[in-house]
């Protein structure tokens, strides 16, 4: 170089202009998966020459988990560039850059993860975590969801043992004409987090799969979580279910469906002002049953919140039935009968078949039938009536009725807890409930994943291997984002400290969706060797104190 580029040189600088890059909520997510040792997990599991790799297996997957939460709904082959706008290093890994993280290294560790197994590697995974956040629960709560794909998968690779199909099946989001894959998922209570994912074929029903899986993974759900209960809808609830359950020893606590008979006869039967108050809002009595051959404890509950949601529901029902039965009663009084025998059968017929009416008035009424008739008179011709038949009619007023709204009222209102645990002493009847009411936490996951503003609500990868494997780096999201959550509103009320929620209230339980949101904004600038993290708030700062050094490290400024 001579002197004059020598000065050129020294005038521009042989530094790399100044750039940003989105920090934003990246930072808690990253510091979250290290806490819970997610990747070092992944890798210790999975074979694989790390001096050879640029990228581990648990760096790719905490890439896509990453990547899950950018707000933003990508393909996985867009991942590189989702990542050209992070600093990549800071969140990932000394020396990770955006173009290591590439379609081909994404793949295959897709397929890493599909080799090992999804189901088991999540479940230790899982385990760890839940050991790393002092959590324990007696209810474990059970559930499943569908995910839809477009495209064609009908591939042979489907029929392997192992991997799953993605085809049509009942779908949960009124989507028949769309694949499907369906995700079983269990939950523990406190922080819902999810301790166990069982990816399946798109025509799988609950019915099927949930005994299988409690089956399978019972006795490592008990262990290292220390479950008692199994909680699930009234899928799990069948007569070779409860005696298949109770045979393995296996406690649960389930709705039972109403279209059972015995079921449906115990709640014709109860008596709502003579229950006991449960709890607030709640009133309940307890019975036995053996349906299935089992001996169990059913709890009939009565919810003041359902009967109140339940109350427009049931006029509006009512009330076009009775439309329906007035149109049809209309009908009836147009006909005749020949006799009164004949008109009192078809009313009595008629009300035997009323739903949603009852009779204001009634009755049957005789018509005379008469024509003229030409006779001669001293004055000549005339005419006179001449009766020639008898006929009868049907009258009457329909009101709708006011027994049928209170019967609908009472089934919506009512409904049934079962437990194959006998001992009320070791779950009492509102420790029943709540364990049942519990099961909103699994529901609340399946919200999560299926959110687009969070996670693409539809996959396109083409492969079903790595289809299972998504579901796991899904359901790894959803448990990131427990584990945040938990420990945001945790620290908060153990330091006293709050976050304002969306009114500008301070609350000590703000949802982490809300937390990633208030997070938005925050950059790194990049300057020669100098880090510098900008527009860092109060709001942030508290929640960085809360969740400790790891998270102050993701956010703070390095000097050169």
């Amino acid at each position: 170089m001579n002197q004059s580029e020598d000065s050129e040189a020294a005038l521009l600088g042989d530094e790399e202009p100044p750039e940003s890059k989105v920090l934003d909520h990246l930072g808690l997510v990253a510091g979250m998966f290290e806490e819970l040792e997610i990747g070092d997990r992944i890798d210790e599991h999975i074979d694989q020459d790390l001096d050879e790799r640029k990228v581990s297996v648990g760096q790719a997957v905490k890439a896509m988990v990453l990547n899950g939460f950018g707000f933003v709904q990508q393909r996985l082959y867009l991942t590189p560039q989702f990542f050209e706008r992070v600093p990549t290093e800071r969140l990932i890994g000394e020396g990770v850059q955006p173009e290591h993280l590439n379609h081909g290294v994404l793949g295959r560790a897709l397929d890493d993860l599909f080799e090992y197994g999804v189901t088991e590697l999540f479940r230790d995974l899982a385990a760890h975590a839940a050991e790393k956040l002092g959590l324990t629960s007696r209810f474990a709560h059970l559930d499943a969801t569908s995910f839809s794909f477009h495209g064609d998968y009908d591939s042979e690779e489907g029929s392997e043992e192992g991997v799953i199909r993605i085809q049509k099946g009942y779908s949960r989001d009124r989507r028949p004409d769309l694949n499907q894959a369906v995700l079983d998922m269990i939950v523990e209570r406190k922080a819902g987090l999810p301790v166990l994912m069982k990816p399946l074929s798109g025509n799988v029903s609950d019915s099927g799969s949930f005994p299988e899986l409690i089956d399978r993974h019972v006795e490592h759900l008990q262990n290292a979580h220390g479950f008692d209960y199994v909680v699930a809808d009234s899928s799990l609830y069948s007569a070779d279910h409860v005696e298949k359950l109770t045979e393995s020893g296996v406690k649960f606590v389930t709705r039972v469906p109403e279209t059972i008979s015995e079921a449906k006869m115990r709640i014709q039967e109860a008596e709502i002002e003579s229950m006991e108050p449960l709890k607030e809002g709640y009133r309940a009595e307890e019975c036995r049953s053996e349906y299935g051959d089992t001996e169990q404890r059913w709890l009939v509950v009565h919810s003041e919140e359902a009967e109140e949601r339940a109350r427009g529901s049931a006029e509006e029902k009512v009330q076009k039935q009775h439309e329906e039965e007035t149109k049809a009663f209309s009908k009836l009084t147009e006909r005749t009968f020949a006799c009164r025998e004949d008109a009192e059968q078809a009313l009595e017929g008629f009300e035997s078949g009323l739903k949603a009416s009852e009779f204001k008035e009634k009755q049957v009424t005789r018509a005379t039938c008469y024509t003229l008739e030409e006779f001669s008179s001293l004055g000549g011709e005339d005419n006179r009536l001449k009766e020639t038949c008898e006929e009868w009619l049907i009258e009457g007023t329909l009101v709708p009725s006011e027994e049928r709204k209170a019967q609908l009222l009472k089934q919506k209102s009512l409904f049934i807890v079962a437990t194959n645990e006998l001992d009320d002493q070791a779950l009492s009847a509102e420790e029943l409930l709540e364990g049942y009411k519990g099961q909103v936490q699994v529901e609340r996951g399946f919200r999560y994943l299926k959110d687009p503003q969070l996670l693409a609500d539809s996959l396109y990868l083409q492969k079903e291997r790595r289809i299972m494997a998504s579901l796991m780096i899904m359901t790894l999201c959803l448990l990131v984002y427990s584990a945040l959550e938990w420990r945001i509103r945790e620290g908060l009320q153990a330091k006293s400290l709050s976050f304002p929620d969306q009114k500008g209230n301070p609350t000590q339980r703000p949802t982490a969706r809300w937390v990633f949101e208030r997070f938005l904004g925050i950059h790194v600038l990049f300057e020669g060797q100098r880090r510098l993290v900008l527009n860092i708030k109060d709001r942030h700062e508290r929640v960085i104190t809360v969740l400790g050094k790891r998270y102050a490290q993701l956010y703070a400024s390095q000097p050169p």
